[in-house]
């Protein structure tokens, strides 16, 4: 499906670690660098052997740059672990897996940070020198840390989702420090700028990956209020979430696993929702029906121009 491309106009896309990060790709194959801005979930960044890990923008940052590896949908390609292997010797935690190639960016990140950088400054870079051309910001500056409630309490989110393996009963997600992040100003400067195409949630974990950024105060009224259509891509597809834990956290609280469910978590910020062929049913929003499902790199384009396609159609 063709449609025209609007010159000159900002594509600003909402994303978390894998499934965003495949549309992201997408985006990024058929739009011009300067026309795209990925904002990332950093609700899943965490300190972990005196480091700061920033998940959601590493995997945007390596699929962008053509680094990432296709097996895990994380990571670095053709990475080593040679760090890990003296890590687990030497008794230290190894539950989260860092390879030699990907410490390198931790290491410099956290050196960074200790001398004052700022986390946009720092992904910046890290994008420029790794041969990313949109811009990858994270929603804030400030520290937010998603946190899971089961059973046995509260836990960090990467406790539950990597070393728990995501088997605790989620009753509960609270984003800490949210309330009172600053949104990165150059994302509210550019949804105030009169100048977005359309806003585009990425297939991600609504609950986990796209409401982390939602929860930072008026980053949710500027993408309202930024006179674009704001459109989402459905995560689930024939009833199961392509990746990840959504259809598990959305059965513990109570949710069916439907794409109409992941519309409802959205509300009145949608103008638009795009979903598989199974799974158009009980949505209130304008629907766009069409393969979601990104195997390969044409998937991810086509899916891109899809979207985009729509985006344009409702303006």
């Amino acid at each position: 499906m063709s449609h025209v491309l609007v010159g000159g106009e900002l594509v600003v896309a909402l994303s978390g670690g894998v499934g965003g990060a495949k549309l992201a790709l997408g985006l990024s194959r058929i739009l011009p660098a300067e026309e795209l801005l990925v904002v990332a979930n950093t609700g899943d960044d965490f300190e972990h052997l005196g480091l700061t890990i920033c998940p959601d923008i590493d995997t945007l940052t390596y699929a962008l740059a053509g680094l990432d590896n296709p097996a895990t949908g994380w990571g670095r390609r053709d990475e080593t672990w040679s760090f890990m292997e003296t890590i687990a010797t030497l008794g230290g935690a190894d539950w989260f897996r860092l390879g030699d190639r990907d410490l390198a960016l931790h290491v410099e990140r956290t050196r960074r940070l200790g001398a004052g950088q700022s986390l946009s400054q720092i992904t910046a870079d890290v994008c420029r020198r790794l041969g990313v051309g949109p811009r990858v910001l994270p929603m804030s500056d400030d520290r937010v840390r998603t946190r899971v409630r089961s059973e046995s309490g509260w836990i960090d989110f990467q406790d539950y989702f990597v070393r728990q393996q995501c088997r605790p009963v989620v009753q509960q997600l609270a984003f800490t420090g949210a309330a009172d992040a600053r949104p990165q100003p150059e994302v509210m400067a550019a949804l105030a700028g009169g100048n977005v195409r359309a806003v585009v949630i990425c297939p991600s974990n609504p609950f986990i990956s796209i409401e982390p950024i939602l929860a930072v105060p008026g980053l949710r009224a500027a993408l309202d209020n930024c006179g674009a259509p704001v459109v989402a891509v459905s995560p689930i597809v024939d009833g199961r979430a392509v990746k990840g834990p959504t259809a598990k956290m959305m059965q513990e609280l109570g949710l069916p696993v439907s794409s109409a469910s992941v519309a409802a978590r959205y509300g009145d910020l949608l103008d638009g929702y795009v979903v598989d062929a199974g799974d158009a049913g009980g949505i209130r929003a304008k629907l766009h029906v069409t393969s979601t499902l990104m195997t390969t790199l044409e998937d991810r384009e086509a899916l891109a121009r899809e979207v985009l396609g729509f985006a344009d159609r409702l303006r």
